[in-house]
């Protein structure tokens, strides 16, 4: 019953639907109808008392609107109906609402990240592989790599929504009614796009619950990664960001510390939904086709995962939006690790050398000026002769080269697409706003489009109640 509650809503207003659509076929009279109706319409808002004795909140529901309606009545709302299609019901209801409440939430956090990439398209940083520094960058393009990251995220949940908004009512235990039913009137009247159609699928499958929480382990992955990197940058090695207070706890012994508990938590969430997904797969992969009762066991791992997931996509933008950035300490660092190797090679690429002499000639330069403790620009015509000897490559040439390259200049000549340089910044930052209001757009459509079924619902129920 507890794990029930969540969909207690979802189940009367399924039952209203049914009961319409039974009255609408003549299958119950209209005052039969008006006394479940109004019953059910008595049970919103109103929570279970206790301990009820009931196996489930579906049983529960059923024996509360036969105490108010009388059994005449009230023992009819479950005609041509099983627990079997209305849990499925429910679980897709449930499921859509949640999806839509995350895409809204996904969509604020990536506002959250193009806003901090507009403010800080100039501001330098290392890139890494392998958490060696690999090139220079800026912190938008990274900003940007995260809102790339939940975009796909929000492309998956758009396309698992499509398959979820499926109606299972009218199926049956599992091989459907011999009752003249209109399964698409009540498919209508609940919002839903169209029917899973043949009567075992309906009741017996659960890949719509499976896909949609891999999506949230593939989405909570994310979000703990980019935790991870909050984390480091925020301890005092890195010192490249400063966690808001809000975003952070102190410690209960040393007054210094700042430690970052949402960040960690979010990490440790993102593992729980990845056991709620390998539970979700394990618990159907043995099963005969047809209802069983292991298929119970799945919901709570469906809501505790769409309620970790809506949590830390809240607390990451919180925590992107209240931090700050230290942009002296990111650009000191990218100096100190001859990020220009790769643009030093590339110049002399430019002006005829194979890339492979070019990779080796400028490995040999980094050698030197590491052993000199030198910035490659830094280097003398005779240190460069010294480092490129019997290479066949021109002192001169490179000491052009690497004299006039820096973390900024390479930046600034950056220009394949995608790319960490300046000019494409910009660029990218208007192509994900564009992006993230239609998917904004789509979430209103879908939340519009189920608001107006239900209210369309809800008319039909006044008017049978009267």
């Amino acid at each position: 019953m507890s794990e029930d509650e969540a969909i207690a809503l979802y189940d009367i207003l399924g039952s209203q639907a049914h009961v319409v659509m039974l009255c609408e076929g003549g299958i119950i009279s209209r005052n039969e109808a008006a006394g479940i109706l109004a019953a059910l319409e008595g049970l919103k808002g109103v929570g279970t008392d206790g301990d009820t004795g009931a196996e489930d909140i579906h049983e529960y529901i059923e024996a509360a609107v036969i105490k108010k309606a009388g059994m005449q009545s009230g023992g009819k709302m479950h005609t041509a109906r099983s627990r079997n299609d209305q849990v499925a019901l429910d679980m897709r209801m449930k499921i859509r609402d949640d999806i839509n409440t995350l895409c809204a939430c996904l969509a604020d956090t990536v506002d959250s990240l193009l806003s901090l990439a507009e403010r800080h398209q100039r501001s330098i940083m290392p890139l890494y592989t392998h958490l060696q520094q690999a090139q220079a960058g800026t912190l938008s393009h990274y900003l940007l790599a995260q809102a790339d990251v939940l975009l796909r995220d929000m492309d998956r949940l758009h396309s698992v929504y499509g398959r979820i908004n499926k109606s299972p009512l009218g199926a049956g235990p599992v091989g459907g009614t011999s009752i003249r039913i209109d399964r698409r009137r009540t498919a209508e009247l609940l919002g839903f796009d169209g029917l899973v159609e043949n009567s075992i699928d309906a009741t017996s499958s659960r890949d719509f619950a499976a896909e949609y929480v891999a999506a949230l382990a593939v989405l909570m992955t994310g979000l703990s990664r980019l935790s991870e990197d909050l984390v480091i940058w925020s301890s005092s090695e890195f010192s490249f960001i400063e966690l808001s207070d809000e975003s952070a706890s102190p410690s209960s012994i040393m007054p210094q510390k700042k430690n970052p508990d949402m960040l960690e938590l979010t990490r440790a969430k993102a593992s729980e939904v990845i056991g709620n997904l390998v539970t979700v797969l394990a618990s159907t992969k043995g099963l005969a086709t047809g209802y069983g009762r292991d298929l119970q066991q799945i919901k709570s791992r469906v809501w505790s995962s769409s309620d970790a997931a809506t949590h830390a996509v809240i607390l990451v933008g919180s925590a992107l939006t209240g931090m700050t950035v230290n942009e002296e300490g990111m650009q000191r660092a990218a100096r100190g690790g001859h990020l220009v190797a790769l643009d030093v090679a590339e110049k002399m690429v430019l002006q005829g050398m194979p890339f492979r002499l070019a990779h080796r000639v400028t490995g040999l330069l980094v050698q030197k000026a590491v052993a000199l403790k030198k910035d490659l620009s830094g280097l003398s015509l005779q240190e460069i002769r010294e480092a490129v000897d019997g290479t066949g490559a021109d002192p001169q040439a490179i000491l052009q080269i690497a004299a006039s390259t820096t973390v900024s200049s390479s930046l600034e000549d950056r220009i394949s697409e995608g790319s960490s340089g300046f000019a494409e910044q910009k660029r990218m930052i208007q192509d994900r706003l564009g992006r993230v209001k239609v998917h904004q757009e789509e979430v209103r459509r879908r939340s519009d489009h189920v608001a107006g079924a239900l209210a369309d619902l809800s008319s039909a129920v006044s008017q049978l109640v009267g």
